[in-house]
């Protein structure tokens, strides 16, 4: 597949923290030059909303903003599974951004070594973390 390996990875956030769908929310709502044809994004959440989530109201108002949630517990503890099976399927359609939120940053190195690891290494560009 030549056109899988040309393809550039996909720039990649951890966010972390109570407030990390706010600052998930805030990052993907102040596109610098908002337009119609803008990159997509997708949100991968640990756990359930609590209360009103800002990336709800983002995702409802915005097509290019793709939020999907993963049942509570340790994405690295539970070996990965479900995570390998949501990357895969986002990853089939590679978005121009990720965000992966996170419930706790109690794992977030060992979830960080399991992205940078083949087949992921290639397929994603890891920023800095998102610490809210």
């Amino acid at each position: 597949m030549t056109g899988a390996a040309a393809r550039a990875p996909v720039p990649t956030w951890l966010a972390t923290g109570a407030g990390r769908e706010a600052a998930i929310a805030a990052r993907l709502g102040a596109p610098a030059a908002p337009s119609p044809d803008a990159g997509s994004s997708v949100v991968i959440l640990e756990g359930m909303p609590t209360g009103l989530s800002p990336l709800a109201d983002l995702a409802d108002t915005s097509p290019s903003v793709q939020v999907l949630r993963i049942a509570p517990g340790c994405l690295h503890c539970s070996g990965n599974l479900v995570l390998r099976v949501t990357l895969n399927r986002v990853l089939r359609h590679p978005p121009e951004q990720l965000y992966i939120g996170l419930a706790s940053a109690e794992h977030l190195e060992l979830l960080r070594d399991f992205l940078q690891a083949a087949p992921y290494a290639a397929l994603l560009d890891l920023q800095a973390d998102l610490a809210a």
